[in-house]
């Protein structure tokens, strides 16, 4: 199951245990030794409270340790950062009313005890040979590098997929802006594009995480993929949030879009809805004109504070577009040399949206 943005709790642990840690060679060395184990990633009064017989031995965490310790029976307590052994062959005693699906001993044993005390826990199973991670209620079960990958790379064929469509929308919009025609619905249909692309971005980025060190070239190939998607996010809601509701933060349009679930983000006037446009059927035909954000962005070494200042004294990408070298002087922090340059950006990038739309 992919792992989503808003498990971050989830995600922190899982870069504990994955491939390449010394905690996940010795739940690997277990698994190998056809023997199950419970461990508790964190001690404190409350862990100490559950816990009776067994021995305290506070030694530093080695793997051979942990699979030899995971021979007795009982929970091992590691530290909060797995760092150290805190306590072994520790038998655990939850309350029995906190509610669990699972059957097994150690497994209830595992989810009472992580939700009882906010540590996360992991239990090996010897008949399943299986490797379960329990965060608070949820349980995650730990995959082996192979079949994560697999996964990984089929969302990556998507995300490029994706990629390539997002990258033809917003050209068209890029082209639709200089000739002043876009509308509402060309608008929001690169919003929603960069909005899906982030969303397979995500969940390939939890598979980064979960793989560890055998997910490095995966974290390049996405890294690559993703240039310039978070900031055309914003620079989108920023361009077209309505002037009437102004009110309205940039971060709050981008955390609404955010929300909308997969089958709500199909519809366009739900995006448009979220970047603070009427819920009618004739918003999307609107027109609409841009502050010109986005594309002064692409002017190179133009410094952000300085890209405001020219969106700000002339009001719309059209009046931009339209100003001359004088006319950019007067804008502070402009320069000579760097109106000449914003000048000459602005008539190339116009030139080859329009040869690219038209060809």
């Amino acid at each position: 199951m992919p792992i989503s943005d808003r498990d971050d709790a989830l995600r922190a642990v899982l870069a504990v245990v994955a491939p390449g840690t010394a905690l996940r060679d010795g739940l690997e060395r277990i698994l190998r030794g056809n023997t199950g184990a419970l461990i508790v990633l964190g001690n404190d009064r409350v862990v100490e409270s559950l816990s009776t017989g067994g021995f305290p031995i506070d030694i530093e965490f080695a793997a051979t340790g942990l699979r030899e310790l995971a021979k007795m029976d009982g929970a091992v307590v590691l530290s909060t950062d797995g760092t150290r052994i805190v306590r072994a062959a520790a038998h655990l005693m939850p309350d029995p009313a906190i509610p669990t699906e699972e059957s097994g001993t150690r497994h209830r044993t595992a989810q009472r005890v992580a939700q009882q005390t906010g540590f996360p826990v992991i239990s090996v199973s010897q008949s399943m040979k299986i490797i379960s991670l329990y965060v608070g209620s949820r349980r995650h079960v730990l995959e082996n590098s192979a079949s994560l990958l697999s996964r990984a790379n089929q969302a990556v064929s998507t995300l490029e997929r994706y990629k390539s469509r997002l990258d033809e929308v917003s050209n068209t919009l890029s082209a639709l802006e200089i000739e002043d025609l876009v509308t509402v619905r060309d608008a929001t249909s690169v919003s929603q594009r960069l909005e899906m692309v982030r969303r397979i971005a995500d969940e390939i980025s939890g598979y980064v995480v979960e793989l560890g060190t055998d997910g490095r070239l995966l974290a390049l190939q996405l890294e690559e993929l993703l240039a310039g998607v978070d900031s055309d996010r914003e620079l989108i809601a920023q361009d077209y949030l309505p002037n009437g509701r102004r009110t309205r933060t940039i971060e709050q349009a981008l955390e609404d879009l955010g929300g909308l679930s997969a089958t709500e983000l199909l519809d366009p006037l739900n995006v448009a809805r979220a970047l603070g446009f009427p819920s009618t059927p004739e918003t999307l035909d609107a027109t609409v004109s841009p502050r010109g954000y986005r594309l002064l962005s692409r002017v190179p070494r133009l410094p952000p504070l300085v890209l405001s200042r020219i969106v700000d004294h002339f009001g719309g990408l059209q009046k931009v577009l339209a100003a001359t070298v004088d006319e950019l002087l007067n804008v502070e922090g402009v320069g000579d040399s760097r109106a000449r340059s914003i000048r000459e950006a602005l008539s190339r990038l116009a030139d080859a949206s329009i040869i690219e739309r038209y060809s």
